[in-house]
């Protein structure tokens, strides 16, 4: 995993994500998930992406209320901008590397292999 840093000199191939993670909004404070901070680290190789969010998931506190409900969309969005459309296998942690949402694709099916009678 490597730490998320705003300034950090990123390998290319986490720049795509990067810049697609910033594209998704912080339900709680209305800017993206990287300037709100809810991204801890990354880990981009191959087929597969592993983020890691700046929470815990079974602190009382993020399992209650507003928290909880933003947690989700953000995990959400995750899996919707990236399992199947640009990596095969998606996981997202918690800081205590809890596994809070996965996506694999055990079958192989590639996005454009999915025919509309399929989806």
């Amino acid at each position: 995993m490597k730490v998320y840093m705003p300034n950090r000199e990123w390998p290319e191939h986490y720049k795509p994500v990067l810049e697609e993670l910033a594209k998704i909004t912080d339900p709680i404070t209305g800017g993206d998930i990287l300037d709100s901070g809810v991204i801890a680290g990354l880990e981009v190789s191959g087929d597969t992406l592993k983020v890691w969010l700046n929470f815990e998931s079974h602190a009382e506190y993020n399992i209650t209320g507003e928290s909880a409900i933003a947690y989700s969309k953000i995990i959400g969005d995750i899996m919707e901008r990236f399992a199947l459309v640009r990596f095969q296998n998606v996981y997202v942690y918690d800081l205590k590397n809890n596994t809070v949402g996965v996506f694999e694709n055990k079958k192989g099916y590639k996005i454009e292999d999915i025919s509309p009678e399929r989806a």
